[in-house]
């Protein structure tokens, strides 16, 4: 196999599947250009987008849940009072809604100012600054508010603050109007105060707290641990920090005052209870100093001294018995009140039962939990219906749980009492005056003890309250990420590299695969097994029929000549006949024919151009004869001879024309006639070379019926405008051997086509790969 046919069947091959890869990178060298510009484009539209965006930061802090253990050695009712809170807030999973509710965030912002934000103008955007020289203080509710943004300008004294609709000069601490917010006034902060223009920004508490919620991020750092990350991202580190600080310090704070809200109430509770005992042992004792007084006793304790020893045993224990009677009327009255249904109850630590004590807790839990579950559900949520139920039913259980402790009192309380009947029995020779100033004097211990009792507990409460601590604490403090987490400045130029890269070779791409025109050689060789002879580039002048001279060194007149040099590896040496042909009009063989027979005649040789196209003629029109007498003249006239229809082209001494003559009825006929061969056989012998103009095959059989008298059959294809799917035509009469030794010739190829030579007047100039290499050719060809 010769290199050409080896050339050629590496094309086939490769073009079976649609995409010539070669062409596609060839396309790519030549649009380098292109490639760049949209390269640098993208580039600078990705720097632009990062100066233009404004950097966000990442903030963190560490807090840990543990619950509140009593390492002090308390006594049990302070681990009574605190247990029920501690249990709730340890509920690991509750803590997690709390820290991102919106009222919590509500409390920081409120805490910070940070409804109100402050810009520097930039060259690209505006940046954000925390605490500023000054400081815009609202004087009204700042939930009310709309939001409002302003300049604001400092002229030494006075305070220019103004925006487009308005325009206000002011002093520090002078109050002023803002429309939708309201009261306002600028204070001084620390620091000089700025050359340069700020801005704020203002909004209400409960817009800039849902805001903030949406930049707070949750995460434990392992998991099976109480560790809790918090994340929050701003443009500025340091107020980002500061709000963390403030969320978790805010978060313990509310925390504390939840278990404080029990530990009020216990106290509350015993306060009551101590004016409501203080009066009564305030009356017992005045009795008792009544009695003394008008009975003239001083010696009475010391005559009694005897039976209330003996009796006095059964005396403290009714008296305890009496206290939790009493203490258990008061809780169950403290139930039974519907004002009280919504509100935590006292500790259960003054009743000395350890059921009770958890009933207690449990209802201060299920009480906790729908306050909590109120802030983001509403009461016909099924959540909180159901927490309804469960408290419903606990404090059932409560007031069944007093009764049966009533019934059990009462039972210890009547047996003392018959003990102490028996022992009164024995004293009944008592005088009258000692056995009442006994009576007296039980009733006064008892409510005495009562009363400590009650003291006692409430200093415990107060004690307890003093020392309740969070469940929380920060185990690293607030920090900011040294580089911004947005924008992402490698992941934006990258992107902004691969977009200008893919978006022209994407365009390129889609331009060859849906191409369906021929725009080179290799197109040809992928879709048909036909040798190529020749490529003509394009003549540059639209109308122009002859671009070759014995002078010219255009790079069309080059590849003419290299096409005449080619006709020696198809023709033989009495081989002469060279039809002309395509697949449709347009394609440009009446060009070629016309030119390669003035090539032709150039090398001396005489030259004939048969206009055969019998049903739109063209020759006659480019070489400007007329039209009147030809080949169909000849034909249907038995008086004219060859040489009366051949006429000289008017370029050459050595081209001649053979016209068409007029348009006959029956072209096909009209060739087909016995006149024909004969003709043909006359001129072979006259002339060197007959290059024989004739109709697209891929319309009409003319061509097919002229090509058994032609030696070598050129089918021309012309660039971006011939249909890779009528190269079907060129294989198939190719395959077939359907016309004699045919050839494709590849016509207006553009001068910036990628493969061949590219030529300038008295110079040559070699493009393969990309490199370009001159030089001065001195000889004429």
């Amino acid at each position: 196999m010769n290199t050409t046919e080896q050339y050629r069947t590496e094309y086939l091959s490769e073009g079976t599947s649609g995409f010539n890869a070669r062409l596609f990178f060839f396309k790519l060298k030549r649009n380098w250009f292109w490639i760049a510009l949209s390269l640098a484009l993208c580039m600078a539209v990705g720097i632009y987008r990062l100066k233009s965006s404004t950097p966000i930061y990442w903030s963190s802090a560490r807090v840990m849940f543990n619950p509140v253990e009593n390492k002090s050695g308390e006594s049990a009712l302070l681990m009574k009072l605190n247990g029920a809170a501690a249990a709730s807030a340890t509920d690991y999973a509750n803590e997690l809604l709390l820290l991102q509710t919106r009222a919590l965030m509500e409390s920081v912002v409120a805490d910070l100012d940070a409804n109100v934000s402050y810009y520097v103008a930039g060259h690209l955007r505006d940046i954000e600054v925390y605490k500023p020289p000054f400081v815009v203080k609202l004087l009204g509710k700042a939930d009310t508010i709309g939001s409002i943004s302003c300049k604001i300008a400092f002229r030494g004294t006075d305070i220019h603050v103004y925006n487009e609709s308005l325009s206000k000069r002011v002093k520090f601490y002078q109050p002023f109007m803002l429309p939708g917010i309201g009261s306002v006034q600028v204070e001084r902060g620390e620091g000089e105060l700025p050359d340069s223009e700020y801005s704020f920004t203002i909004q209400s508490i409960r817009a800039t707290a849902a805001r903030f919620v949406g930049q707070l991020t949750l995460a434990p750092v392992q998991k099976q641990t109480s560790v809790l990350e918090i994340g929050f991202n701003s443009p500025v580190k340091r107020k980002s920090e500061d709000i963390l600080k403030q969320v978790v310090e805010s978060f313990i704070q509310q925390h504390i005052e939840e278990k404080n809200r029990i530990i009020d109430s216990t106290i509350a509770f015993i306060e009551n209870r101590l004016v409501l005992v203080g009066r009564e042992l305030g009356t017992i004792e005045g009795d008792v100093e009544d009695f003394k007084q008008r009975n003239k006793l001083t010696d009475v304790a010391q005559k009694a001294s005897i039976l209330v020893s003996s009796n006095t045993q059964y005396s403290e224990e009714l008296a305890k018995i009496e206290t939790q009677l009493s203490v258990l009327d008061a809780t169950e009255e403290y139930l039974r009140d519907e004002k009280n249904n919504e509100r935590v109850l006292p500790s259960a630590a003054l009743i000395e039962d350890s059921s009770f004590s958890g009933l207690i807790g449990r209802y201060n839990t299920l009480i906790q939990e729908k306050e909590r579950s109120s802030l983001s559900q509403t009461s016909d949520n099924p959540y909180i219906q159901n927490l309804n139920v469960q408290i419903g039913s606990v404090r059932a259980d409560m007031l069944r749980n007093l009764g049966s402790l009533r019934k059990t009192l009462t039972i210890s309380r009547n047996r003392l009492q018959g003990r102490n009947r028996i022992v009164e029995g024995q004293v009944h020779n008592v005088p009258t005056i000692e056995r009442k100033y006994l009576d007296l004097a039980r009733q006064q211990q008892i409510k005495q003890e009562l009363y400590l009792f009650l003291l006692q507990k409430r200093e415990e409460a107060a004690i307890s309250k003093t020392s309740n601590i969070a469940n929380c604490k920060i185990i690293d403090g607030p920090s900011s990420s040294g580089a911004p987490v947005s924008p992402n400045s490698g992941v934006i130029l990258m992107c902004a590299f691969l977009v200008g890269l893919v978006l022209p070779v994407g365009i390129t791409y889609l331009s060859t695969v849906t191409n369906t025109t021929v725009l080179s050689k290799e197109d040809v060789l992928s879709n048909t097994t036909a040798p190529v002879i020749a490529e003509i580039g394009s003549s540059g002048t639209e109308g122009e029929a002859i671009v070759i001279t014995k002078e010219s060194r255009s790079p069309i007149s080059e590849q003419l000549r290299n096409l005449r040099t080619n006709l020696s590896f198809f023709l033989k040496e009495d081989e002469k006949i060279i039809l002309v042909t395509s697949s449709m009009t347009g394609e440009g063989k009446s060009f070629i024919a016309l030119n390669l027979g003035t090539v032709l005649a150039l090398s001396g040789k005489k030259v004939l151009l048969m206009e055969m196209d019998l049903r739109k003629p063209n020759l006659s029109n480019k070489l400007n004869i007329p039209n009147t007498t030809g080949f169909t003249s000849y034909i249907i006239s038995s008086e004219l001879s060859p040489s009366e229809i051949i006429r000289s082209s008017g370029i050459h001494d050595n081209l001649f024309i053979l016209s068409s003559g007029p348009v006959p009825p029956n072209p096909a006929e009209t060739i087909l006639d016995k006149k024909t061969g004969p003709l043909i056989e006359e001129l072979r012998l006259q002339f060197d070379y007959i290059v024989v103009d004739a109709p697209p095959v891929g319309l009409v059989t003319d061509a097919q019926l002229l090509s058994k008298y032609a030696d070598l059959t050129l089918f021309v294809v012309r660039q971006r405008v011939t249909n890779k799917e009528q190269l079907s035509i060129a294989q198939d009469i190719y395959a077939n051997r359907k016309m004699k030794n045919m050839a494709v010739l590849l016509n207006d190829v553009k001068a910036e086509a990628q493969y061949g030579y590219k030529y300038a007047y008295g110079n040559y100039e070699y493009i393969e790969g990309g490199k370009k290499s001159l030089w001065r050719k001195g000889t004429k060809s």
